[in-house]
């Protein structure tokens, strides 16, 4: 059952806001109010910094096995509610069913990565220059961390933040996201119901300008980590730098996705087509530009096409739904917006292009071909369930056109050449790459981005590197 209203989590205990106040969680599939969020005001996010700081006193001693176990523990609760938990996300995000509980088991993978990486934590002793002296170099924890995360994956973003610090021995103030906020504090709930002592994580929901220039100005809070647009991102690390604090930046993208004349046509149109139209196209890695070598583009744009085409649009409640909606109103406005602006500027409308005739926040399954480099589509992430698929000649030009942007996430590329790979690996301007598969965002894999999409790992050893500090200790015998 939906909560009717979903509470912050403050020094161990389920609270509402000090002032009373909520905001409205809207179910995307209707339109309509579902629930209520407690809003915190600046007297929750006090008492939120308060309890990280004395939590980090405790958690930062706490053995690294210990944090380990609990870890662990927190995955296996997360896990036995997983149907549960996958239904708040769709209720509130839109997402179908089995990918919200992909999004939970996804989840519990992180928790338990981390949960062993912490315990993976290595110094180093360095020969000394003179007798009877030993010099060391430890990793600690860095303190209490701001962690920001996005409604699009409310759990599986949240978590990736949340492990890594706390498997370092950091405290966390969390700001969940209020289009999505029952499924984060499932999240929150597992973690407390495992054993994490008070105030070691904290949870708050509310105005977002307001936590984020209250907790990043504040000089008990180390660390600082967002997910979310790049304009964002931007105004959060110049504020965090006037502070001197360390960022972890997972920002914006417009993956590109390069199909070479020698790939498996089929292949690359079906498995793009799943992860362009994966959670409605709300995901910072889905493939956008699709740049087609000019031989295969033919048979690559009506397979692409039929295989969107296909995909089921409903209720992500409906087991027979492949994509539900959009999350909120402004990304039906902003869907319409791109489509109308690619068709103004002589773009080919293949498929879609259009919101269906029914409640709540939904758009069709849109693909573009020819689309011209001045279009929206080409420059702005849409965010949303609408391809370009536009020709190419060259290989240069391809690579041309993918490193053109200032974004540079994730890219994709579709060959049977080996040769051609590696070229692409070496001039891909992008912090991730994957060739003829999806093989990005597991636990285990680094997790990052260059130019404007940030910096900074969210997965692999990379990931907790950033939430510990190098401390060099020389010590003479007397």
């Amino acid at each position: 059952m939906y909560p009717a209203t979903t509470l912050l989590f403050i020094d161990g205990a389920w609270t509402l806001a000090a002032a009373g106040a909520t905001l409205p969680v809207l179910n995307p599939a209707t339109g309509t109010e579902l629930a209520r969020v407690a809003h915190a005001g600046t007297a929750d996010i006090e008492r939120a910094l308060a309890a990280a700081v004395r939590g980090f006193g405790i958690w930062r001693k706490t053995p690294a096995r210990e944090r380990s176990r609990l870890l662990n523990i927190a995955a296996d609760r997360l896990l036995a509610r997983c149907d549960e938990i996958a239904r708040l996300i769709t209720l509130e995000q839109g997402k179908p069913v089995a990918e919200a509980q992909s999004e939970v088991r996804n989840s519990c993978e992180v928790l338990r990565w981390f949960a062993e990486e912490g315990t993976r934590v290595y110094g180093r002793l360095i020969a000394p220059r003179v007798p009877d002296t030993m010099q060391r170099v430890e990793k600690q924890p860095l303190g209490p961390v701001a962690a920001f995360t996005p409604w699009n994956y409310p759990v599986a973003q949240a978590v990736r933040k949340v492990a890594a610090a706390l498997a370092a021995g950091c405290s966390v103030v969390l700001k969940g996201a209020e289009e999505a906020p029952a499924s984060c504090a499932a999240l929150v709930d597992a973690l407390a119901e495992a054993g994490i002592p008070p105030g070691v994580l904290n949870l708050l929901y509310g105005e977002p300008a307001q936590i984020s220039s209250y907790l990043v100005a504040r000089p008990e809070v180390r660390k600082v980590t967002f997910t979310g647009s790049s304009a964002v991102g931007k105004q959060l690390a110049g504020l965090a730098g006037a502070h001197m604090k360390r960022v972890t930046m997972e920002l914006g993208g417009h993956a590109p996705a390069i199909v070479c004349a020698d790939a498996d046509v089929e292949h690359a149109a079906t498995l793009l087509a799943a992860h362009k139209f994966h959670n409605a196209g709300q995901s910072c890695i889905a493939p956008t530009r699709i740049l087609v070598q000019r031989p295969v583009a033919t048979a690559f744009t009506e397979a692409f096409v039929q295989a969107a085409a296909a995909i089921v649009t409903g209720d992500g409640s409906d087991p027979a739904t492949v994509m539900g909606p959009l999350a909120n109103p402004r990304r039906v406005q902003a869907m319409h917006a791109i489509s109308n602006d690619a068709a103004a500027k002589g773009a080919r409308l293949l498929l879609g292009g259009e919101a269906p005739a029914r409640d709540g926040f939904f758009f069709a399954p849109t693909v573009f071909a020819e689309v011209p480099l001045n279009a929206d589509l080409m420059n702005e992430e849409p965010f949303g369930p609408i391809a370009a698929v536009n020709g190419f000649d060259d290989l240069e030009q391809a690579i041309a056109e993918a490193n053109r942007l200032p974004y540079g996430l994730a890219a994709y590329a579709f060959t049977r050449s080996q040769l051609t790979a590696a070229r692409l690996a070496d001039d891909i301007e992008t912090g991730m790459l994957s060739v003829n598969e999806y093989g990005l965002a597991y636990a285990e894999v680094p997790f990052n981005g260059v130019k404007d999409s940030g910096y900074g790992s969210e997965g692999g050893s990379e990931a907790i590197e950033t939430f510990l500090t190098t401390k060099f200790v020389s010590q003479r015998h007397l």
